[in-house]
């Protein structure tokens, strides 16, 4: 089937010598791609290989460093999106990009609405929409609002809007990380629409039998380069697996020693589940234990931390330190001595109009009943900030003016001035640099040999490897696999977290 493809017609797609550089790292190094029409094209790589940023310069999200792209076999240079969407590329992202107080029909034809004169042709945009609806095989209303549909049809509904474009080249990002089979078998019947219609699909996925079921060709990133190309039917996913992690080093972390714990169990996981997402059970984090949550992306793990703290709705069977913990809301899991230091801090993690000095005593605060609270807390936050080398003008400075390094550490301090008996981390070194990431670790360290229990999603295995004392691996929103960083090698944990297995 490839040969045909490439034998038959030119690439529709050409990417050569991609390069795309970001303060403190090289996230494309030299990259190429070619997509040929009615192929569905499969990029694979581990976290950080460089799929997302290599999709972004392609939908013209990013601008990059150095390298020629060509559509159709004509050189092009974007400044914007718009751009890219003008030459017939669509982008559907993992997080959906649609409005959900818009009706269908409105979100299929946002920025290119039926008109006339400036006036909307209600009529025809619905007929246009229902029309594009029936094509992705969608059973529901274009005047439907897009919020109040499930998941499966959001999906479709992005993928109808990527076809009211025109688009020549559709980047599916992760399309059926939320869906059950049949929506899987759904999309995939569309994705084959598609391609028979002479377009080509890139498809990103950590789902090997996914890639198996709906790929034609491979591309594998890793750490910003090629690592390796080839059809889908000559291959098998051992051979993808191993190329997208290589030559990992097999020996032993150097970083730490072997440490010894108490049995007091002072989290024990019985079962968390959220419908549809996560399904997780029998994790337990002694007392004094860092305890790793490693995997993919929408592996799970953050959801997972989020629902430990009480911030949605879950089914939870939990004990902290022996005794059954109800996590009903964030104000419970604080008063169980629960913190969390969550991946978007601007957003969940921070008070951006405030200080530093109030942002990093804030939990401090809580049942204070001192006439000072505010002096109070920061003389407790204030020597913590020191140790993590937070770098800020004067207590009363906005917390917004810190770079994004130093409010990640100013999220992980605020926990620390508080009784923290029960840490949360979700990626808590995005945007550290390695010195700052160091002290952050250390502090971590220290919170745990004062006999608090850890538990720290990462992307970063080796940063896991290094300072975890066990590594809790997550798939597709469950837990396959536990294993001790200083006997399991890095390959083989990385191995487990692709492939959802534990040998």
């Amino acid at each position: 089937m490839t040969a045909v493809i490439e034998e038959a017609r030119p690439p529709v797609l050409t990417m050569r010598g991609i390069r795309k550089g970001f303060p403190g790292t090289l996230a494309l190094k030299s990259v190429d791609l070619d997509v040929y029409p009615g192929e569905v094209h499969c990029l694979l790589g581990e976290n950080g290989a460089g799929k997302s940023t290599l999709m972004k310069i392609l939908a013209g999200s990013y601008t990059p460093d150095a390298g020629v792209i060509s559509i159709g076999g004509e050189e092009v240079k974007f400044s914007g999106p718009l751009d890219g969407i003008r030459a017939g590329i669509s982008v559907i992202y993992q997080e959906l990009d649609l409005f959900a107080d818009l009706t269908v029909a409105q979100n299929l034809f946002l920025g290119h609405t039926p008109s006339v004169g400036g006036v909307v042709k209600r009529s025809t945009r619905r007929r246009l929409a229902a029309d594009y609806l029936k094509r992705v095989g969608a059973k529901f209303s274009p005047d439907a609002v897009v919020g109040t549909l499930p998941l499966a049809d959001q999906q479709l509904t992005a993928i109808a809007r990527a076809l009211t474009t025109d688009a020549r080249i559709i980047v599916m990002d992760e399309p059926t990380a939320t869906l059950g089979e049949s929506d899987v078998e759904n999309v995939f019947n569309v994705i084959r629409r598609l391609t028979e219609e002479g377009r080509a699909v890139i498809y990103i996925s950590h789902r090997m039998d996914e890639i198996r079921d709906i790929g034609t060709r491979i591309t594998v990133l890793r750490d910003g380069y090629n690592a390796a190309k080839y059809p889908v039917v000559d291959t098998d996913a051992d051979r993808w697996i191993q190329d997208m992690i290589g030559d990992k080093k097999a020996e032993l972390t150097e970083h730490r020693d072997a440490r010894e714990f108490s049995d007091v169990e002072a989290l024990n996981i019985k079962s968390v589940s959220v419908d549809g997402l996560i399904d997780v059970r029998d994790v337990v984090v002694r007392k004094g234990e860092i305890v790793g949550l490693a995997g993919l992306g929408g592996a799970g793990r953050t959801t997972l931390l989020s629902a430990l703290f009480g911030a949605r709705k879950a089914k939870r069977d939990v004990q902290v330190f022996g005794k059954q913990a109800t996590l009903n809301s964030v104000r419970a899991a604080v008063n169980h001595h629960f913190g969390l230091v969550p991946e978007s801090r601007k957003t969940e993690g921070l008070f951006l109009g405030l200080s530093v000095a109030r942002n990093a005593g804030i939990a401090a605060l809580r049942g204070s009943s001192q006439v000072l609270p505010r002096e109070r807390s920061w003389t407790k936050s204030a020597p913590i900030l020191e140790r993590l080398s937070v770098k800020f003008g004067k207590p009363g400075q906005e917390i917004r003016l810190l770079s994004g390094g130093n409010q990640q550490k100013v999220v992980l301090a605020k926990w620390l001035a508080r009784d923290t008996r029960v840490l949360l981390l979700d990626e808590p070194t995005r945007g550290l640099d390695i010195g700052a990431k160091a002290d952050l670790y250390r502090q971590v360290r220290i919170l745990a040999d004062q006999g608090a229990a850890v538990l720290v999603a990462s992307s970063e295995l080796g940063e896991l490897m290094a300072n975890a004392d066990r590594i809790v691996v997550m798939h597709e929103g469950r837990n396959v696999a536990d294993f001790d960083p200083l006997v399991s090698s890095e390959a083989r944990i990385s191995h487990a977290i692709i492939s959802g297995k534990a040998s």
